[in-house]
């Protein structure tokens, strides 16, 4: 029997199409080129979009952290106002009860033992022991019912001498006009005529004003931090010198 053999190879299938040569070879070569330059071009556009998706993500949490901070603002700020508005309720309150307990008046007392409680239930008390036949016992109520509309925090009152014998007594009220300002029921400071306002009858308010925000029995608006000043009792004998021009009771 006769070797099998493989089939012929035709022409065709061996060479090269008819009418192809070199520059078919290199049309398809370009080809080829031109489909992995396009998928390679695909992959950086693919890369570049992804990056974009990044960028995206990255901004959008900055914008959740920055309204985040807003609204933590926003809540601070309201819990500022309820609290500055609860403050100003309270100090209303305090005002109303000032006024009910005759804090803004210029009062004048007649029994020394009215004198003595209003001394040491208040924070701030101003005394003045007078005589109404004496003139300047009248300028300072002028000046004293003045700074008491005015600094409703602090108690004004009057006594004359002759309605307070034991207090007269204890507190060594020998001229006239005499101040006493009290602070927890201490006395703090004493004037004693006019000496230390100029020894003129047409001092202004303000000049009293300021002895007492100095010795910090009104309130000092610029300067909340007053002095501290030696304390002494009540009924202290240790006032200074009642030496002066003013009248001598």
């Amino acid at each position: 029997m006769a070797d099998s053999a493989p089939p012929p190879t035709t022409a065709a299938a061996a060479a090269p199409a008819a009418g192809a040569g070199p520059s078919a070879t290199a049309a398809s070569s370009a080809i080829g080129s031109g489909q992995k330059a396009h998928n390679t071009s695909r992959v950086i556009e693919d890369d570049t979009l992804d990056g974009d998706d990044d960028v995206d993500q990255s901004g959008d949490k900055e914008d959740d952290e920055l309204f985040e901070e807003l609204e933590n603002d926003d809540y601070g700020m309201a819990s500022f106002r309820e609290q500055r508005l609860e403050e100003l309720k309270e100090e209303v309150e305090k005002r109303k009860l000032m006024v009910e307990n005759e804090h803004g008046s210029y009062k004048n007392i007649t029994d020394e033992k009215e004198v003595m409680d209003v001394t040491t239930k208040t924070k701030h008390c101003v005394v003045h022991f007078c005589h109404s036949d004496f003139r300047r016992c009248m300028i300072i109520d002028r000046h004293l019912e003045a700074m008491a509309k005015k600094h409703i925090k602090t108690r004004f009152v009057k006594i004359k001498v002759e309605d307070a014998p034991f207090l007269v007594d204890k507190l060594q009220v020998r001229m006239l006009p005499c101040v006493i300002s009290f602070t927890d029921g201490i006395a703090v400071d004493r004037l004693v005529g006019f000496e230390e306002l100029g020894n003129t009858d047409d001092f202004s308010t303000a000049i009293l004003e300021l002895r007492y925000k100095t010795v910090g029995v009104i309130e000092d608006d610029s300067k909340k931090d007053t002095r501290k000043m030696k304390k002494k009792s009540i009924f202290s004998r240790d006032y200074g010198s009642d030496e002066g021009t003013d009248d001598e009771y």
